[in-house]
């Protein structure tokens, strides 16, 4: 049964009062925070820490949103200075208090995020004003990392933190992501990708608490919300799934906090993924619906792959109309997509991948509701023959799947053929989605025991996966 939401004191601070009023609007109006997150393009978990009063500090636009959204004729507009206008202006005292009188200033140009900010820039004063960054970690995700004392957490025997962050720093995050994602792609994400990602996870969040230049934040957080991306998909791979939920999510924190509409959509499609492939379709659509909002501002590649993941969360439970549809729109985005509008980490997603991807949703739909198998046949062969060696483990999950597919719906020698090639691919693999995709395989091959080439496939399925 859902908990009941916990009681209110619309006294006890302006920031209760602030979000008592938003609680109420909400409730009346019958909204979940997830569907009023989405109104105003935040996360829900955003809302909610809103409305007990723990976040630190609400951005002025978003109130104005929250206005639009409930036609409240400013109410949140005009509380916005008293509420959380007098709380920026003291942490900025009390910050400057820190540093010494004789620091130099300037003045440089700001693009607050366009997720949470504004798109018009703004003068802030160059100084290393350190973000209320500890705020930030305990109303995000961040909870995956650091349950108790995030100082402990964040800096283990054998990792340090620097003073302040730097460039370079931004750069190593970035770099990390690389190595790590290039790892994840070749090997899977268990054993030592899985030790080096976790490493690089702590402290490059733990970033998050050093002090850092004003207009070096948005960089820092976008670069960590790239690695949490990475490191995510890495615990995906690897099935500790409550691990990866979690770091997800705070690399969409971390995506609004940069205002990167890019990062953000990555995240939800992951987001998404993961649902679907832990048996939560309806969650996979809300995520994916979730990383569509203002889809005017991702690319048609981004777009194509949330449609994708709009199209595995309706295969997945069986609705031939939706998955079609979706398939319809992730191919009409793909079609218009140019690589060079990509962020450069969007590089993977290509011909391949967008065959291996709307393959998927097809076949669910093959396998639940008895539709042609062909449409999902030619896309994973597609996707086998596009992959190159950067990625094994596509190569190898599509090549698995269209075993399957073949073993459930075809010529079971043919399938035989496809599935040894495929064995040999993963038994260098440390990914158990891939693993798992075997098993599947070995199930099917089992339906026909007359048949020596599905039988020899099946044993050394079982061998494979006993390893």
């Amino acid at each position: 049964m859902p908990q009941p939401m916990k009681k209110l004191d619309p006294g006890a601070s302006p920031q209760e009062w602030f979000g008592n009023e938003l609680r109420e609007l909400r409730t009346a109006e019958k909204l979940s925070a997830k569907a009023l997150g989405r109104l105003v393009q935040v996360s829900d978990d955003m809302i909610l820490s809103i409305e007990k009063g723990k976040y630190p500090s609400c951005r002025r636009d978003l109130a104005q949103r929250l206005d639009d959204v409930f036609h409240t004729g400013g109410l949140f507009d005009r509380a916005w200075p008293m509420v959380f206008g007098n709380r920026d202006a003291d942490r900025k005292r009390a910050d400057a208090d820190k540093h010494s009188a004789g620091r130099g200033e300037g003045t440089v140009q700001v693009r607050a995020g366009g997720i949470l900010g504004r798109d018009e820039p703004s003068p802030r004063p160059r100084s290393h004003e350190p973000v209320d960054r500890r705020s930030f970690l305990q109303v995000s995700g961040l909870a995956a990392f650091a349950p108790l004392d995030v100082t402990q957490v964040f800096a283990p025997s054998g990792l340090s933190l620097p003073e302040n962050v730097s460039p370079g720093h931004i750069d190593q995050v970035l770099a990390a992501a690389v190595a790590i994602s290039g790892m994840d792609n070749q090997l899977g994400g268990g054993g030592m990708v899985r030790d080096v990602a976790s490493s690089a996870m702590q402290w490059s969040a733990g970033l998050l608490q050093v002090q850092c230049s004003e207009h070096l934040r948005a960089d820092l957080f976008a670069a960590v919300s790239r690695l949490g991306i990475v490191v995510g998909a890495s615990a995906f791979d690897a099935y500790h799934h409550e691990e990866a939920t979690k770091t997800f999510k705070f690399a969409a924190d971390c995506a609004e906090e940069a205002g990167d509409w890019h990062l953000r959509a990555k995240t939800y499609s992951f987001l998404a993924r993961q649902a679907v492939w832990t048996g939560a379709p309806d969650d996979g659509l809300t995520y994916a619906e979730k990383g569509l909002v203002r889809s005017d501002r991702l690319t048609a590649t981004e777009q194509a792959m949330l449609h994708t993941a709009r199209a595995r969360a309706f295969g997945k439970m069986g609705n031939v109309r939706d998955t079609m549809a979706a398939v319809g729109a992730a191919d009409e985005a793909f079609t218009r997509a140019r690589p060079a509008e990509d962020p450069q980490w969007m590089a993977y997603y290509d011909t391949a991948q967008h065959n291996g991807d709307t393959a998927h949703a097809l076949f669910d739909l093959a396998i639940l509701a008895g539709q042609d198998p062909g449409r999902a046949a030619q896309r994973f062969d597609n996707a086998v023959k596009g992959h190159a060696d950067g990625f094994n483990r596509s190569r190898a999950i599509s090549r698995t799947k269209l075993a399957a597919l073949m073993m459930a719906k075809g010529d079971p020698r043919k399938a035989a053929m496809i599935g040894h090639d495929a064995l040999d691919e993963v038994g260098r693999l440390t990914s158990r989605r891939a693993r798992d995709d075997l098993r599947q395989l070995g199930r099917f091959a089992s339906k026909h025991p007359k048949i020596p080439e599905a039988s020899a496939l099946r044993e050394r399925i079982a061998a494979t996966v006993s390893a």
